[in-house]
């Protein structure tokens, strides 16, 4: 039997994390996750990737720090047993190393990488987790890219969760959703469960806007991937980030800053207060 999750001690342990993460760029589709969503998503992920090796496929989000975070501060009894972040943005990937490292936490790393580019060599995960820009512009294309390097981090084999729009008064989702799980399904994963419009996000064109997790799972006669992985075609890049928004970025790169996690200079201003100076 799993304890009962404190849920004041896990709000709290996400919001150390939120105040680690990096803020958003919305020309990368960057938009955050609201708290109280983040904190029963990171719980759904530590239940569903529990004793795994986990990937991160971008992370904007933090999710990834907050699993790691809520099972070392033992607000969880439960979680992977190692989690990497792969993300282009290079403060995101600092951000995770410097709070896996204030923390102590041996089993959550990071690597700057763009999904454009062949996925690395590295050990094979059981799971993968992806939250991409969710392809209204493109049927979806943007989610299967990460998807595919999902696919790869596994090696063909395991399971994957797919943060991705849902909505059932809009049409572009249920395109989008459609193609992705036929996109899965063509590369030998099938959906495996579905948890519809549970997250919300800090965005002001459009706050009703939900996700979901759609999990996908191989089929039981799938084989390891072999062979090196490749670059992403050209034709699959357009509209990425939005209409006529293909990439053009390959990394977004940290400013460095000795005093990381305050508000730098450029945000703000003083006005004194009038009076005597002595």
């Amino acid at each position: 039997m799993r304890r009962q999750v404190d849920l004041q001690e896990a709000v709290n342990a996400v919001s150390d994390v939120v105040q680690n993460r990096p803020r958003p760029i919305r020309d990368f589709d960057q938009i955050h996750m609201k708290v109280g969503d983040m904190v029963m998503q990171s719980e759904i992920v530590a239940d569903w990737a529990d004793n795994k090796r986990l990937a991160f496929i971008g992370d904007g989000d933090a999710i990834s720090v907050c699993v790691a975070y809520l099972k070392a501060r033992e607000v969880l009894d439960f979680g992977p047993t190692k989690i990497t972040v792969f993300d282009f943005d290079e403060r995101t990937v600092q951000s995770v190393k410097r709070f896996a490292d204030k923390e102590r936490i041996e089993h959550l790393d990071a690597q700057l990488y763009n999904v454009l580019e062949p996925f690395p060599e590295t050990t094979q995960f059981d799971c993968f987790y992806t939250n991409p820009p969710w392809g209204a512009s493109n049927g979806g294309e943007s989610v299967n890219v990460f998807v595919d390097r999902g696919i790869e981090a596994v090696k063909g084999i395991g399971d994957g969760m797919i943060v991705i729009a849902d909505d059932d008064d809009r049409p572009w989702p249920k395109v989008v959703l459609a193609n992705v799980q036929r996109h899965a399904n063509e590369h030998g994963f099938f959906v495996s469960r579905m948890q519809r419009k549970l997250h919300q996000y800090h965005l002001d064109d459009d706050p009703d806007l939900r996700s979901c997790n759609l999990f996908v799972t191989s089929l039981p006669d799938r084989q390891l991937l072999k062979g090196p992985s490749q670059p992403i075609a050209a034709e699959r890049m357009a509209n990425f980030y939005g209409m006529s928004q293909p990439p053009k970025v390959r990394y977004v790169r940290e400013r460095k800053r000795p005093d990381w996690g305050k508000a730098p200079d450029e945000e703000y201003y003083v006005e004194y207060l009038e009076g005597p100076t002595t």
